[in-house]
């Protein structure tokens, strides 16, 4: 997709600070990271959300998302890591991506960013 960044980067035309490449994808650190060492994990054709990824993709782009999540946690000596993907809403990019994020203890994210509820039933 000639106007997707992630597909620019992709193919070299748009520079990023790749930190893996693979034929399941590439992996790029996040130009607007949660923390320092935010990961972002492309697959290679333009994909535009986890339902549109064919099932025989699965292994190699979940792959390299659990090789780069390793890595980020080694590498940056992190307590663990926040990994997600965002379908349609709250996807700023529309070619599927996974955030791996570093995390510490005390890193002053508690669980998940918005609040939690209770099903009726519960109440």
């Amino acid at each position: 997709m000639a106007e997707c960044v992630f597909c620019a980067i992709v193919a070299g035309s748009v520079p990023a600070f790749l930190v893996a490449s693979e034929p399941a994808g590439v992996a790029f650190l996040d130009t607007r990271p949660v923390f320092p060492g935010h990961v972002l994990v492309v697959p290679l054709p333009h994909i535009p959300t986890l339902l549109d990824l064919p099932s025989a993709s699965l292994p190699g782009y979940f792959g390299l998302v659990q090789r780069v999540t390793a890595a980020v946690q080694s590498g940056l000596s992190a307590d663990g890591s926040f990994v997600a993907i965002n379908n349609v809403v709250s996807q700023s990019v529309p070619h599927l991506h996974c955030h791996v994020v570093p995390r510490r203890r005390k890193d002053g994210l508690r669980g998940f960013f918005w609040p939690r509820t209770k099903y009726a039933s519960e109440d």
